[in-house]
């Protein structure tokens, strides 16, 4: 299969989607949502695939939202990203296979919301991860407002969000927000290690475990917090203080 924003691989029951903008540090566009969805139903569809593995390209897990992708769109189209941007997350989320998230770099706001809608998290010592949504006038997504809490509760999670500060793999791992955090050389090969161990393990049993917790989780659903999720973000990124907050990326990004 080839894909435009995606590297897909399958080894030895474990298949390895590796996002692939690094120019711009795997940020995210729709096309990029797209491939991510297709190359997903191929390992749901592949019965010699027991886990998956989601990495990135270069020196970054994924940046998040591509900005200047972004910043000349509608609302409708704004929305239309967004909606691509949930169903992958529920997709993953809700996903019958363990996935585990690689974190090889910066993993930033739907970056790092796709690492926490994973099973499990390994991390480099040295990446940086955090949501910056606040500091650009915009809003949490992919479930991350529940998923963060589950995590490391609600108290550090409201101070990782309204701060907007960057933490790296080792004081996520302290703060329980990943599994482990290696050295970036040995990163690869231990999540493959954790790979292997899994799939050994009973496909079935290791299905019907995630499908049971998944029905475990809180009062009120994932789906409707994600609906919600879609509308807080909107209501971010049509505000003069978003245009002003694009205009501030843009210089430092010259500099």
């Amino acid at each position: 299969m080839d894909f435009e924003c995606i590297i897909y691989e399958k080894e030895d029951g474990i298949a390895t989607i590796k996002l692939n903008r690094p120019q711009v540090l795997n940020a995210m566009n729709k096309q990029l949502w797209l491939d991510f969805q297709a190359a997903l139903e191929d390992v749901k569809n592949d019965p010699d695939i027991k886990v998956l593995i989601v990495t990135g390209e270069g020196r970054a897990f994924s940046t998040g939202a591509d900005l200047k992708d972004s910043k000349d769109r509608t609302m409708e189209q704004y929305r239309d990203y967004l909606v691509e941007l949930q169903e992958t997350s529920r997709k993953i989320i809700r996903f019958e296979k363990p996935t585990i998230a690689v974190i090889n770099g910066y993993a930033l706001g739907s970056g790092y919301e796709l690492g926490l809608a994973c099973d499990i998290r390994i991390a480099a010592e040295e990446a940086k991860i955090g949501s910056p949504e606040a500091r650009v006038t915009s809003s949490v997504t992919g479930g991350a407002m529940r998923l963060v809490q589950d995590l490391i509760g609600p108290g550090k999670a409201k101070e990782l969000l309204f701060t907007a500060e960057y933490i790296d793999g080792k004081e996520a791992e302290r703060i329980g927000l990943v599994n482990k955090a290696v050295p970036l050389d040995q990163l690869m090969e231990t999540a493959r290690e954790m790979a292997a161990k899994i799939a050994e393990n009973s496909s079935f049993s290791i299905k019907m475990i995630k499908r049971g917790l998944y029905m475990a989780r809180g009062e009120v659903s994932l789906d409707a917090l994600m609906d919600y999720e879609i509308e807080a973000c909107l209501a971010c990124v049509f505000t003069k203080e978003r245009e002003e907050s694009l205009k501030e990326f843009e210089e430092r990004e010259r500099k």
